[in-house]
């Protein structure tokens, strides 16, 4: 018997959510496009329109769905995570963006849009590039910087950016002293740094078993060792009246701020929720 396209959703559908996926239909949603290379909204016209699925397809989409049904991530099976505007290449090495860093980068190009018609920003701890590459989308006319620690993690930034066509410098190297060419002169600075809390292992498979390490943990009691480590760079980095703008844990609303304020070198320290009204961002304003 032909299998349609509706008829394999909502198998898929309730195959991932009888082993507790989150989010059980777009992730069937995202593998069937992936295995028939049409988006979202193809993958939904063809399943209004009941579009028979070929053997092989068929095949494929059950390999997937095993896969994921071990808590593989989406990403990982597509080879894709979509950012902002941008699709980017991710996998085994590099920490998987989130939709609550697109608020981040949101922020960042905030910043950089006010720092007038031709800004320099500088992302620390990149990972894939997500944020870099989105700013230098939207705001062509910003230079770019971007450092990475792994070098797996670098080479997928760079491959991005080379596949993009954007250009931004991604430099594999230390975030804590990093671009000292650029000391004093950057407009914005943003950043993703590690900051899980030693010993707070996170609960979802997907992150536990496969990002990075070195692309979780701010290697303190309360994960924020990394983070004011690379606020320290930022503040050497950038021009007095620039701005950092830096991603946290939800747990880190309150203490991040006080962190930074507590070194002087910051002003007009605010903290921003993510779309799900999470504290996520610290944005705080280089001191004179």
């Amino acid at each position: 018997m032909t299998l349609t396209v509706d008829a394999l959703l909502a198998a898929a559908r309730a195959d991932l959510a009888a082993v507790g996926i989150a989010s059980p239909d777009a992730d069937a949603v995202e593998l069937l496009g992936f295995v028939l290379g049409t988006d979202a909204g193809g993958v939904r016209r063809m399943a209004v329109l009941r579009t028979p699925v070929g053997e092989a397809d068929v095949a494929r989409l059950e390999d997937l769905l095993a896969e994921r049904r071990e808590r593989v991530p989406l990403q990982h099976l597509t080879g894709r995570a979509a950012f902002r505007h941008l699709v980017l290449a991710v996998g085994p090495g590099v920490f998987v963006p989130r939709p609550e860093t697109e608020v981040v980068a949101g922020l960042a190009l905030e910043a950089a849009r006010a720092a007038g018609d031709t800004p320099l920003v500088v992302d620390l701890c990149t990972g894939s590039g997500a944020i870099a590459l989105a700013v230098k989308d939207e705001l062509p006319a910003a230079t770019v910087h971007a450092v990475e620690l792994s070098d797996l993690a670098h080479g997928w930034a760079v491959a991005n950016r080379d596949r993009l066509g954007l250009d931004v410098e991604v430099l594999l190297g230390d975030a804590t002293s990093a671009f000292p060419e650029l000391e004093g002169m950057v407009d914005v600075v943003v950043s993703n740094p590690p900051y899980i809390p030693d010993g707070a292992v996170p609960l979802d498979p997907e992150v536990r078993d496969h990002d990075p390490e070195v692309a979780l943990y701010g290697r303190s009691a309360d994960g924020l060792a990394v983070p004011l480590a690379v606020a320290a760079r930022a503040a050497v980095l950038l021009r007095p009246g620039g701005v950092l703008v830096m991603e946290h844990a939800d747990s880190q609303g309150e203490k991040l701020p006080a962190g930074l304020r507590a070194t002087g070198a910051w002003t007009e320290v605010v903290d921003h929720p993510d779309l799900s009204g999470r504290p996520r961002a610290t944005v705080a304003v280089r001191a004179p």
